[in-house]
């Protein structure tokens, strides 16, 4: 599991992100961060699959849960080619990518969070979202209450500055509308990553975000 070595070559390369020193250190990445994930990983197996079958939990080095490390520097203006942090994506089995929903675990040094839903779903399926609250606006609310009612979780994302085309400015749902993403986030202490029975606390969190996740899903007919 993570320990302190994790979090310290995950800061040295944060201050040496070149592919020279990565690849003289390629061998702590291996232990001290790519091992330990997907150990967490394979913990998280059991209680990802009672939320739902659907839901990618491998664990491999290439085209599993865990995040490539490489960072796609094709397009913006950092060239850095490596993250600095671990991203475990449990994405749907329909998905392929980052826009799949899903859950997202991210670790970085001071700052873990993890995130429930779906982010910058294409045209399509976020027309079908907005939709589906349109058409259950009742449904829609009473799992925001269950979700987010203890003030762990907090809808999370971009949205639009107006209404999306075809929806008053004064529907009652207006702010979820203008959503872009469906994220219900949850900022977790740092040290949480420590502890022994940290895969527990974020199944038990996964669990209590399913009603979002079978409501996204519901609105592109994905099963969960």
């Amino acid at each position: 599991m993570f320990d302190k070595h994790t979090i310290s070559f995950l800061q040295e390369l944060s201050t040496n992100n070149n592919r020279d020193w990565f690849h003289a250190n390629k061998q702590r990445y291996e232990e001290q961060v790519r091992t330990p994930a997907l150990e967490f990983i394979e913990l998280m197996e059991p209680a990802i699959k009672r939320v739902s079958p659907y839901l990618d939990c491998t664990a491999k080095k290439v085209g599993g849960a865990l995040m490539r490390v490489h960072r796609d520097t094709r397009f913006g203006n950092d060239k850095t080619p490596y993250k600095t942090n671990i991203g475990i994506h449990f994405r749907h089995v329909r998905g392929k990518d980052v826009h799949s929903p899903g859950y997202y675990l991210h670790i970085e040094p001071g700052e873990v969070y993890l995130g429930a839903g779906i982010w910058k779903p294409d045209s399509p399926h976020l027309k079908a979202i907005r939709l589906l609250i349109d058409e259950h606006p009742k449904e829609w609310r009473a799992l925001k209450k269950k979700v987010l009612g203890n003030g762990a979780f907090s809808l999370s994302g971009d949205s639009l500055k107006t209404a999306p085309r075809g929806y008053s400015p004064e529907h009652p749902a207006i702010e979820d509308l203008r959503r872009r993403d469906f994220i219900a986030l949850m900022q977790l202490p740092p040290e949480a990553i420590h502890d022994k029975n940290f895969h527990k606390l974020i199944g038990k969190q996964i669990k209590s975000t399913a009603p979002l996740m079978k409501f996204l899903c519901d609105a592109n007919d994905l099963m969960f």
